[in-house]
């Protein structure tokens, strides 16, 4: 088996909460008093468009919430949409920890809207973990399009059999193992140091 060199790990389910799922989605409808019959089917519309970065947030609301009066600001419904985002404290520490050792490569692979991933990756410290997002908003791709886990492997360089990817969903982990790449279900953090372990990934500090 080759050494693994990269790992690539989803955002949302894994290191933090969703940014904007159906659970935060159905939080903000209570919230904000809306009718869940009237904003699915606009939200399905322009969920792809929202999440490939080719409509922005403003735009988004526009044609899901606003677009007609509300007894709320566009700002407070933006800025419960933001707070909905807590981190997964024991898998944070442990990409961190990964990221610390300096032996591994580290990107996400993740479907985030641009303002919603901007702010996740400011206010939990991200860039100071990973080196590349692969976001669906910057490259115009979604999980679980092939085209995606491909962009990610051609861009760093590395072969497939040397990158794992990390992903709550299952489905999300077909293509990139088709394409040869490690995959891991995530479902709690002790599973997912065993399952890396077994890949021979550890957060061993760097010149130790």
């Amino acid at each position: 088996m080759s050494e693994i060199q990269a790992i690539f790990w989803d955002v949302g389910g894994v290191l933090l909460t969703n940014a904007w799922d159906h659970t935060e989605r159905a939080a903000a409808l209570e919230r904000f008093h809306l009718d869940e019959k009237e904003f699915a089917p606009r939200h399905e519309m322009v969920v792809s468009s929202f999440e490939r970065g080719q409509i922005t947030l403003d735009e988004y609301l526009h044609r899901t919430v606003f677009y007609r009066d509300r007894p709320f600001t566009r700002e407070q419904f933006r800025d419960y949409m933001f707070s909905l985002s807590r981190p997964m404290p024991e898998v944070l520490a442990f990409a961190r920890a990964l990221a610390g050792s300096r032996k591994y490569f580290m990107g996400t692979i993740n479907n985030e809207s641009r303002e919603l991933n901007l702010h996740r990756i400011e206010k939990f410290g991200l860039r100071e973990i990973f080196q590349l997002f692969v976001s669906s908003c910057f490259v115009g791709l979604r999980k679980p399009e092939s085209g995606i886990y491909r962009l990610a492997i051609e861009i760093t360089q590395f072969n497939p059999e040397e990158c794992c990817f990390i992903d709550d969903r299952a489905p999300n982990l077909e293509c990139p193992a088709k394409l040869g790449m490690h995959t891991i279900q995530m479902q709690s953090p002790e599973q997912l140091h065993v399952e890396l372990q077994k890949l021979g990934v550890k957060a061993v500090a760097s010149g130790q």
